[in-house]
């Protein structure tokens, strides 16, 4: 199986090297030196890290064959694909890889059926649940606990308690104004 844990940003310096956002909680396994991964367009991999570092808290990897900026320019928007073990699992409890979390039934704390898992986004903030409701309609979920309460893998269901508004109509505006009328 393949899961995408990278995208090659922009250039850094003249020699070669790359930013990389990291999109893998493992990044010292999949992203070390050696590690050979595909990509994302396919004509620019494999490529294989040369090597890595972290500078001002951004990591910097060098691949094989590529010496110079104009070759690190070339390689800007790729995904880093590593290939892994179809039951592999995270290290941590609470951590999921996508495909686990992929037509997972979610439903709230009370029972009433919300929909179905049908893409999971990540954002540079957190990671968004894309729910298919019955009618057809789409749902956007926070991955957060405060929200995803429960990931239960044997019953194939994700229990959320969702604020007001998030997948009804029922949000509750509270403004100072408001505060204020009512004094």
């Amino acid at each position: 199986m393949q899961l995408v844990v990278g995208r090659i940003g922009r250039a850094h310096g003249i020699k070669g090297e790359v930013t990389v956002e990291v999109r893998t909680d493992e990044p010292e396994l999949r992203l070390a030196p050696g590690a050979v991964l595909a990509t994302n367009p396919a004509s620019t991999g494999p490529l294989t890290i040369e090597s890595g570092r972290v500078h001002s808290g951004r990591l910097l990897l060098r691949f094989e064959g590529v010496r110079d900026r104009t070759g690190a320019e070339a390689l800007r928007n790729t995904l880093l694909i590593a290939d892994v073990d179809p039951d592999e699992l995270p290290e941590e409890e609470d951590e999921y890889y996508d495909h686990q979390l992929m037509d997972l039934d979610v439903v709230t704390a009370d029972g009433v059926e919300v929909g179905r898992i049908t893409e999971i986004s990540h954002l540079p903030t957190q990671d968004l649940f894309i729910v298919e409701r019955p009618d057809g309609s789409e749902v956007m979920i926070p991955f957060v606990s405060e929200i995803v309460t429960e990931i239960d893998l044997e019953e194939q269901r994700a229990v959320i308690t969702p604020p007001p508004g998030l997948i009804d109509d029922q949000a509750e505006i509270a403004s100072s104004r408001d505060a204020e009328a009512e004094s």
